[in-house]
């Protein structure tokens, strides 16, 4: 499965994820073949990328965080008690309580969790899809780091409601940078994390954590954050702005979004500065640099498919050749583990 603009929709593209509209009506199914009228009307209603199923990688072995079933529960849960949510009404907001209960059970009931690596792939910019994704990131570094059941669970539920302040903004901020922003746009788009705390302050069924990661999750520890440009953050915060950071770059939210490895490098250029080394480092461990079915380019010419992650090096997966140094595809199966080979590294990530 692969997120592809509409303009870039091959004629027997096949949907890998059902479109869906805001009140539940599905537009086309998953497993629909992407006529060219379909597309065509796709447009016509303002969507510019969908996801696809990748026909050219077939052996990839996709590894997910969270089941699938529970990632489409959780998210329409999320999904159904935000958008329910007005300044002055929180109480059908408990219920996140319980949906950061059922994404922490279930990467504790995976086998060795761990001590796996994940593919977690760049995305388009829907504010409920990162803020399940960031509950599932920020929960799996939180026990990397070894922090204590009411810590993880805190994390958790601040990662649902994090961004809660987004939806009182009506400015764009879908893959755009804070510099293209007018200083209207840009000032506004710094209050969100004001207007979520303040919405939830008062509201004595959330802890001080939760509450210190809504008005904290943009601040920095070099004081270049926003809005308070505080250097004192708590532990939870540091957490999150590690995993809200990453997870923002790559589906674009405030933000031009990147690809995987260039959050990732991101991360590692500002640790000990921006961020919280232990943080950085706890999350990096867990998260593939090129997530199986990247295609990349290795340092002697050759292009390939990553087909797997390798635990101890997550910059040399294994990869499939397709096409060898002067351009020419490569017949059956060609496969290079890349910590096996001296000197071969990945160069480039490309666009299928």
């Amino acid at each position: 499965m692969r997120l592809c603009r509409l303009d870039d929709i091959e004629p027997d593209a096949t949907l890998a994820r059902a479109i869906i509209t805001s009140d539940y009506q599905i537009l086309l199914s998953e497993g629909t073949m992407l006529r060219p009228d379909y597309v065509e009307k796709l447009k016509d209603i303002g969507i510019t990328e969908v996801y696809i199923e990748d026909k050219k990688i077939p052996d990839a072995e996709e590894v997910a965080i969270l089941k699938k079933d529970i990632e489409d529960n959780v998210k329409t849960q999320i999904k159904t008690v935000l958008e329910k949510h007005t300044y002055n009404h929180n109480e059908e907001l408990v219920a996140l309580n319980h949906a950061a209960d059922d994404v922490i059970m279930n990467i504790l009931e995976e086998k060795e969790v761990v001590e796996q690596v994940f593919d977690i792939k760049e995305r388009s910019s829907d504010l409920y899809e990162h803020s399940l994704s960031l509950c599932s990131l920020a929960v799996l570094t939180a026990i990397k780091l070894g922090l204590s059941q009411e810590e993880v669970h805190d994390i958790g539920v601040g990662s649902l409601l994090h961004d809660i302040g987004l939806r009182y903004l009506t400015i764009k901020y879908a893959d755009k940078d804070l510099e293209e922003m007018s200083d209207v746009e840009r000032g506004e788009y710094k209050k969100h994390s004001v207007y979520g705390y303040t919405a939830l302050k008062q509201e004595s069924w959330i802890s001080e954590r939760v509450k210190n990661i809504i008005l904290y999750h943009h601040e920095r520890m070099d004081g270049s954050g926003y809005p308070l440009r505080a250097t004192d953050i708590p532990n939870e915060c540091r957490v999150i702005s590690v995993c809200d950071s990453f997870d923002e770059m790559i589906c674009g939210i405030g933000c031009k979004r990147v690809k995987v490895h260039e959050a990732v490098e991101y991360l590692k250029s500002n640790k000990d500065t921006k961020f919280d080394a232990k943080v950085v480092n706890a999350f990096l461990d867990f998260t593939a640099v090129y997530p199986a079915g990247s295609l990349v380019k290795i340092s002697d010419g050759e292009v390939g498919i990553v087909l797997r992650q390798n635990k101890e090096f997550p910059d040399k997966p294994v990869i499939k050749i397709i096409r060898d140094q002067v351009g020419n595809q490569v017949i059956g199966d060609m496969v290079k583990d890349l910590k096996d080979l001296d000197g071969i590294y990945i160069t480039d990530v490309l666009d299928k």
